[in-house]
């Protein structure tokens, strides 16, 4: 095909198609991901080869980014370069993309026991409505987005759950020139993420009084009609563990570490992945369902003795 649309093009013509059938976030998400990424590589190219995007991906690893936010990219290259196939503005041409082999296992990051039972303590003993958004990410896996959303009317005390179907995030905003950002409330990430989760009996006690005097209009963790935004929570909850002494911990790692204890107490895996909210059973595994020694042991002894 000859008079090939440079990349450019044709993701702007991708975006006005997308824009109507996505949620104003993945919208933004896919816009910054052109901007920062994909423009400066592609944006005057008509002939995207699979040469030219292998080294963008060796490059980007160079850079520092981990692969899961490269392949989340070359997603959306995929996809641009597919709809200009369909709507003849370049040719096709496959692109197969190779990662070096991972080195050593990523590991996630969660509280230990004793951590976990401090924070949980201290919480109790100094309430605010800010400790309070920790221990209910404690006690129920959510996602600091799905917290910082949290009004009182999403937590049901007679029937002992909270319910989740809203999330808070600050989106970029690709129209207008200079960058904009603005925070919005919008659903959350999945379908599967649309869920109720059952409060643990020590996390009903605490919310149970509250809930009583709250206006169920008000956001938990501010208990006002203004909720905060999941940056400047996360700056609380960091100087949270810095006067308790703990070492640091991304706040995903209060979901992995509620993930962990679930595991670790014999839950069953699929269960485990609907509390969560992850959209299969197989992300779940991946995370957090790991064999230690003494399960190897085990299992290993078991095959002894069947052979005897």
């Amino acid at each position: 095909m000859k008079n090939d649309k440079t990349f450019d093009e044709i993701a702007e013509r991708w975006k006005a198609d997308k824009k109507p059938y996505v949620k104003r976030s993945t919208y933004a998400a896919y816009s910054l991901l052109i901007a920062n990424h994909l423009r400066p590589a592609f944006g005057t190219q008509t002939e995207i080869t699979e040469a030219l995007v292998q080294r963008f991906v060796l490059d980007k690893l160079t850079q520092g980014l981990s692969q899961k936010s490269i392949k989340d990219i070359l997603t959306v290259l995929k996809m641009i370069l597919k709809f200009g196939v369909k709507n003849e503005l370049t040719e096709y041409r496959r692109i197969d993309i190779k990662f070096p082999t991972p080195r050593e296992r990523h590991r996630i990051e969660v509280l230990s026991k004793t951590q976990q039972r401090r924070i949980m303590a201290y919480i109790a003993d100094h309430f605010t409505c800010l400790n309070l958004g920790i221990y209910i990410c404690l006690c129920t896996g959510m996602r600091i987005g799905e917290i910082c959303a949290l009004t009182w009317d999403d937590i049901d005390t007679e029937a002992g759950i909270i319910k989740i179907d809203k999330t808070i995030q600050r989106i970029y905003l690709p129209e207008g020139g200079a960058k904009r950002t603005e925070v919005v409330i919008d659903t959350p990430k999945s379908e599967n993420s649309i869920r109720e989760i059952p409060m643990s009996r020590s996390l009903l006690r605490l919310v149970k009084p509250l809930k009583r005097a709250a206006d169920g209009r008000f956001f938990v963790l501010t208990n006002t009609l203004r909720p905060t935004e999941p940056r400047i929570y996360r700056n609380y909850y960091k100087r949270f563990l810095q006067e308790l002494g703990i070492p640091a911990l991304k706040f995903h790692g209060l979901r992995h570490s509620f993930a962990t204890r679930c595991i670790e107490s014999r839950c069953d895996y699929k269960t485990v992945s609907v509390l969560l909210g992850h959209s299969n059973i197989s992300t779940t595994l991946n995370l957090y369902v790991h064999p230690n020694l003494e399960q190897k042991k085990r299992c290993v002894e078991q095959m002894s003795r069947s052979l005897r």
